[in-house]
Order: structure tokens, then sequence, then C-alpha cells
């Protein structure tokens, strides 16, 4: 971003919470790739929404330390208005889908290309919140004949926050200690407290909670801490491309949020020449939640025709 660019409290989603007792798959290790520039995908937890109607299917992507649950009610509102199919996705490393040491857009944009391979989808819609929206440009530019059209939520394809803030989040969460036998709301508790000191946002804080899972009688973070804090400037800038993508793209940002700048509009043309920039007032980074209405009406009218 250059200097004199405003840190921000987190590139990540919001503090829609993850709903209670969904099982978790155990954390898988999978091997390093001998070449780095070969990942290995992983295979994606996702859930399918049904709907009617012939349009293809629109994927939903969450930001850092997020999961496919920030998605939840809106994927459901989709559907209930007219969206056709919705499925929401959890990234490697992040909610129910495995760990892996490798944490590159790369290979972020192969997994879901696997995940529609394997749900039989030739063409969707890719709808990416932050970190899930450089994932999606990423897919878009590398496999435009599987993206219909793309909607970036609040993330242009240019650098974005300093990485020493999220080094600190990471570490506080690893400092984190819990004893056995807690009770889930006097663990989240208990953890809270813990993160205080260097999580000052409250909002923020409680978002990172929705990654504080029990599992075997002990609570642990659902997220690879390990990964994302080895490829957090991986994560925070964007991979170079030279061939833009030619279908329709929406970014859409909130007014309240730096994420996407008049600075960045050089940028998302060249690599987006047809790409139309919105901005939904009143919003901050997590456009969905701050404005859900606003953001609902706004993909819906951004949809091909049914």
């Amino acid at each position: 971003r250059g200097v004199g660019h405003t840190p921000l409290p987190w590139p990540g989603p919001p503090a829609l919470s993850f709903p209670a007792g969904q099982p978790l798959a155990p954390p898988q290790l999978w091997p390093h790739p001998r070449r780095p520039s070969l990942p290995r995908a992983v295979p994606l937890a996702h859930v399918e929404v049904q709907g009617a109607g012939d349009r293809p299917p629109l994927v939903l992507l969450h930001g850092l330390f997020g999961s496919r649950g920030n998605f939840q009610t809106v994927a459901k509102a989709l559907v209930r208005r007219g969206s056709g199919k919705v499925v929401t996705v959890d990234a490697r490393n992040h909610g129910g889908s495995p760990h892996s040491p490798l944490m590159t857009y790369e290979a972020m944009s192969l997994d879901v290309q696997h995940l529609l391979s394997r749900l039989g989808i030739t063409k969707c819609i890719l709808l990416g919140h932050s970190m899930g929206g450089k994932t999606a440009m990423t897919l878009a530019l590398q496999r435009p004949d599987l993206v219909e059209r793309l909607i970036s939520v609040d993330i242009s394809p240019v650098s974005t926050a300093p990485v020493s803030e999220f080094f600190a989040y990471i570490s506080a969460m690893k400092s984190v200690k819990i004893p056995d036998g807690l009770s889930r709301s006097a663990a989240r508790q208990l953890a809270d407290d813990q993160l205080r000191s260097v999580v000052q946002l409250p909002q923020l804080r409680q978002f990172l909670l929705t990654n504080l899972v029990e599992m075997e009688g002990r609570y642990v973070w659902r997220v690879n801490l390990e990964a994302i804090s080895h490829h957090l400037a991986d994560i925070m800038n964007f991979p170079v491309f030279h061939k833009p993508y030619l279908g329709p793209a929406l970014f859409l940002g909130g007014s309240k949020s730096p994420y996407i700048s008049s600075e960045d509009y050089p940028e998302i043309h060249r690599l987006f020449p047809k790409a139309d920039v919105q901005y939904i007032e009143g919003a901050g980074h997590i456009v969905h939640q701050d404005k859900f209405e606003e953001f609902i009406t706004a993909v819906l009218n951004f949809l091909p025709p049914p």
C-alpha cells in the first residue's frame, strides 16, 4: 500500500458466530509439496444451499480467521430471494477444512477449483470477502473459463495492511491457556480476558473466538496459526498477473473502509477491465454484516438474468 496507509484492525470477516455443536473435522496434515509452484489441493469443507433457477451456482469465500459460518445467513437470504444454488466454503487451515503448511493464493485457488470439479460445477459466480476476495480474483485470472462473473467484497488486487499487527494477534492466540474441563462459555470468557491486552476491539476478539473449539476435552484453535503466520506476507500481498479477466466483475466496498481506494482503480481496471466499483454507504470492512440488506441487494442486482 505504501507509507502512510492507515493500519486496519483486521482483514478477516466478522462476528457472525459459528453454529454451536457443528461437527469439526480433525486437523489433517498434508505433506509440503516438493515444488511450491505446484501446490496440492485439499478437500474443502462446504455447505450447499439448494435454490431454483438456471444461474450458475454462487460460491462464497470467507476472509482470514473466518469460516463458512460467516456467510450462512447471507446464503439463505440470497437463495430465498432467487439467487439459485449457493455454496459456502471453508478455506484450507480454516473451519472444518484440512490443515496444510502451505497458505498461498495459488494453493487456495487450486482448492476451490478441485471443489468445483468434485461438485460437477463447470461455471460459477464467485464472491469472496477480503482474503476470500483475493482467492476469488486469483481463480478468475487463472481459470476464467470457470468463473461466469466475480464479486470482490472490500478488497483490491494489491498489497493490503501491514503484517505486524496480525503477528501480534496470532502470538496472543497462541499464548492463550485454558484448563481442561471448563464449560464453553467459561473457556471463551477466559480466552477473551487473555486476548484483551493485545486485541483491544471487542468485535475483533469475539470474531477470533469463533475459532476456539473443544476437541477431545481440550480447547484448541481450529485455524492453523503456524501456517497463517508463516504465510502472512503472502496473504497480505497479491500474486502477479499479466493477462486480465474479461468477465463482469463487481468490487463492492464499504464507504467507511480504506480497503478499496481510488489509488487501486488503475490496477483493478488493468486486471478486470469490465469491473464496476461500488461502495455501500455506512459499511466498514465487514460489508455483509454492517449493511446486510444493502449487501444482498447489490449482489442480486449484479447476478445475470435468471
